[in-house]
């Protein structure tokens, strides 16, 4: 690829880390590297399982965070803080050299407005990141200055989920 496009999936809905994987597959299986880095959660979902076994993709994993933020110690929060933004340079400097064709930042927006990864370092990796390099954000309350910078935007609308009716995640089928 000559040119990389930055692609946002957001929204209320159900779909946005599986659209990611998704793209993900495709492009391994077209031959092009894949690293796939995760946010608040603990690498335990089904679609990891998949990706590590498709060559060409590459996983960071995510730490957990359990429970609501508001309700934890400041050190709790500045610790997960660290955690995160760490996983986030790893993955920058894994793909500066330009030996990844695609990048997925899984949960990086929900991440960005819990305040656990900043905004300005992520803004201003888009703007040098590598020319061929493609990059997907996922999650939740995309920030403006996320979406000036994406070509494609994609927003994914809960109609109707089972957890209005009371049913909790299933593996397999949400996680």
């Amino acid at each position: 690829m000559t040119r990389g496009l930055v692609h946002i999936y957001c929204g209320e809905g159900k779909g946005k880390t599986t659209a990611a994987v998704g793209l993900s597959t495709r492009a391994a299986g077209s031959g092009l590297k894949v690293l796939f880095v995760q946010f608040l959660k603990d690498g335990r979902s089904g679609e990891l399982r998949t990706l590590a076994s498709i060559p060409g993709v590459t996983i960071l994993k995510g730490v957990p965070v359990t429970g609501f933020l508001r309700e934890q110690d400041h050190e709790t929060v500045e610790r997960t803080a660290r955690e995160h933004l760490t996983r986030f340079e790893d993955a920058v400097r894994l793909v500066s050299d330009g030996s990844f064709d695609l990048v997925v930042f899984d949960e990086a927006m929900a991440a960005i407005a819990l305040g656990l990864l900043p905004l300005d370092e992520v803004a201003d990796f888009l703007d040098r990141r590598p020319a061929g390099l493609e990059v997907v954000l996922t999650g939740r309350d995309p920030a403006r200055a996320l979406l000036d910078r994406a070509d494609y935007i994609s927003e994914i609308r809960c109609v109707r989920h089972p957890y209005q009716k009371g049913i909790e995640a299933r593996r397999g089928i949400e996680w």
